[in-house]
């Protein structure tokens, strides 16, 4: 007994441009930054969490949570961003074994040269591309997807 809802030829289409655009979007991206300003996305996405952070320091963990990424992964990322001197990690205050990453005066100063190219960049690739109603139809349909997958893992979303 085949129970498999297969896709139809429209969900196909949807998939599909889904899975393109993300990986071209994210590559150009990358090539962008690391071209602008030695980083690869992720970094510059440690960067923002920890410039929007209050005194731009977040405890490692709630920063992988954040990024949706794996906290060896992440251990490595800052541990390659602290030897460029863009972030520090230090002992969260309130908790024993936590460790905090903070974002440097370094870093903070590259975040604010490489925004405007990688808005202009985001911009030009995606957001200038669609109208008003497909950006609010794609916000509220990934938003969605998001929090399915997050509420299956029984994390929080935000």
């Amino acid at each position: 007994m085949d129970h498999t809802r297969w896709l139809d030829d429209e969900e196909m289409r949807m998939w599909l441009a889904f899975i393109a655009a993300g990986t071209l979007v994210d590559r150009e991206l990358d090539q962008q930054l690391k071209e602008e300003a030695g980083l690869s996305h992720l970094q510059y996405e440690i960067l923002i969490w920890l410039n929007e952070a209050p005194d731009r320091a977040m405890r490692m963990t709630e920063l992988a949570e954040r990024l949706i990424n794996s906290k060896s992964g992440l251990t490595y990322q800052i541990g390659q961003m602290e030897k460029a001197g863009l972030v520090r990690r230090r002992p969260c205050e309130w908790s024993g074994s936590g460790v905090m990453a903070e974002l440097t005066d370094e870093g903070r100063a590259l975040l604010e040269r490489t925004a405007p190219g990688h808005v202009e960049m985001v911009r030009e690739l995606i957001i200038d591309v669609l109208t008003p109603e497909q950006r609010a139809a794609i916000a509220d349909g990934l938003g969605k997807v998001r929090d399915r997958i997050l509420e299956r893992k029984g994390e929080a979303c935000w």
